[in-house]
């Protein structure tokens, strides 16, 4: 495996009260709980970015190699819930996913193709319910 990058970041405190940042100063954010009354994100909105982020790239790598032009007005919409069960708290994961100008099957197969290359899908892969909506 060929590395190719690390993100390093420090946390000071938890969701209800916390700051965070990036090690190049390119991040740094407030955190709070959304329940509270607090100004700031939450882990599920860094999840929800990362992983859009994320997926975003892996769907153009796959359209280039396919040599499928994306128009430029895909979106991704990433919702992060998190719920509990008797054992504790669990992520769930949905994108909703708009390719404009695109037919419906080939832009499935393109969806299918990210799933199995992006990095957040691949590290997550049977341990938390996660869905691939085409808009």
């Amino acid at each position: 495996m060929q590395h190719v990058h690390t993100a390093r970041t420090e946390t000071i405190g938890s969701r209800e009260n916390g700051f965070a940042r990036s090690s190049d100063g390119a991040l740094d954010i407030r955190l709070s709980n959304p329940a509270g009354h607090r100004l700031g994100t939450n882990p599920e909105q860094l999840v929800a970015i990362a992983w859009s982020v994320s997926f975003a790239s892996s769907l153009k790598h796959v359209a280039d190699l396919k040599r499928v032009k994306l128009h430029s007005d895909v979106r991704i919409y990433a919702n992060v819930d998190l719920s509990s069960d008797d054992q504790g708290y669990v992520v769930g994961v949905r994108l909703d996913i708009y390719l404009p100008g695109l037919d419906r099957d080939i832009a499935s197969r393109l969806i299918e193709a990210a799933r199995l290359e992006c990095p957040y899908c691949r590290a997550t892969r049977g341990n938390i319910h996660a869905f691939y909506n085409l808009v």
